[in-house]
């Protein structure tokens, strides 16, 4: 068992797989020699050698168009897009290209390659280098989505997605990346399409994903200590394949469903969750589905400001409790 950070993780899992596999291949924009502009590389180059391990120009079209080629002709490509927002870029790709191949071709091509990709706000990069788009890539068909909160979730999604026979976009939250977890030795392999409970509980459902997950934790248990209000915290993980059971049978258990979502407010995550429990679960609620989002804004590259805007411990702790003691909103 050894302690690793996020980052750490990354290259443990990706690590993982190259070893595992001569067919998986690793490009992007500096992330050979010099390990990635988050450092969530550093020493695969001189592990795995020039030839598998490639630094690409800095254009997201060539790296996504290269590795699609790579998958089609028989590697399995992890591609790194620096920052997520540079998914727009080269989203002819990630919405035309990848998803609809296996379909197109009637199973006569697949595209098993990973987009790893730096997600999400809190580290003040202003507008465009902290949005959290997992809202954009969830709403495709045929990508699978994964966004990882802990080391070990890390490097076990990281070795469920290289061996998925589907693209799959996986989110890495920029400002987890210092965060520090147990992973034990030895292979790790995850399930896509798996939430966790992170925190049982009996009064209500909280949904979270990557950074949003340790402020509901912390919600969580400042609601328990002070109000008693006993709330069940799920890490949802992957939206694509959504793990409806895990999440439902939590609001049949507890009535109440709140969702903590980094992404903005219009169109978010969280917006699908509430309306497949509305049309699954509605007889079981007790109260109104909560969104507790990032208003529909461009996030602002002042501290104060971005703290304000992305959903922080307080704020969820004030509105579940506020909801909890029958306030409408």
């Amino acid at each position: 068992m050894a302690e690793l950070t996020y980052r750490d993780a990354v290259a443990r899992g990706i690590a993982q797989e190259m070893e595992r596999d001569n067919r998986v291949v690793f490009l992007g924009e500096d992330v050979a020699k010099a390990g990635g502009v988050f450092k969530a590389t550093v020493g695969l180059y001189e592990k795995f050698g020039p030839l598998r391990v490639r630094d690409t120009p800095i254009s997201e079209q060539a790296i996504l168009g290269a590795a699609m080629g790579a998958a089609m002709t028989g590697l399995r490509p992890i591609a790194e897009i620096m920052f997520s927002d540079f998914a727009a870029v080269c989203f002819d790709y990630i919405a035309n290209e990848f998803p609809k191949l296996r379909y197109m071709t009637n199973g006569q091509l697949g595209c098993p390659l990973v987009v790893r990709t730096g997600n999400g706000g809190g580290a003040r990069f202003g507008a465009q280098h902290s949005q959290s788009i997992e809202n954009w890539t969830m709403m495709i068909p045929g990508l699978k989505v994964v966004v990882p909160s802990s080391p070990l979730d890390v490097v076990g999604l990281m070795a469920a997605a290289v061996r998925d026979d589907n693209p799959v976009i996986f989110h890495e939250h920029k400002s987890l990346y210092a965060i520090k977890g147990e992973v034990p030795d030895g292979e790790i392999v995850d399930t896509l399409g798996t939430a966790k409970i992170r925190r049982p509980g009996k009064d209500a459902t909280i949904l979270a994903l990557a950074m949003m997950v340790p402020r509901a934790l912390e919600a969580a248990d400042t609601l328990y200590a002070e109000h008693g209000i006993d709330c069940e915290v799920i890490d949802v993980r992957s939206l694509v394949p959504l793990d409806t059971q895990t999440i439902l049978a939590s609001v049949v258990k507890t009535g109440r469903l709140f969702t903590v979502e980094e992404n903005p407010r219009l169109c978010g995550w969280g917006a699908e969750i509430a309306s497949i429990a509305a049309d699954e679960v509605f007889w079981d609620l007790d109260g109104p589905i909560v969104r507790i989002t990032t208003p529909h804004i461009p996030l602002p590259a002042a501290d104060h400001l971005e703290d304000m805007a992305i959903p922080n411990v307080a704020r969820i702790t004030d509105r579940v409790l506020r909801v909890m003691n029958g306030a409408s909103r």
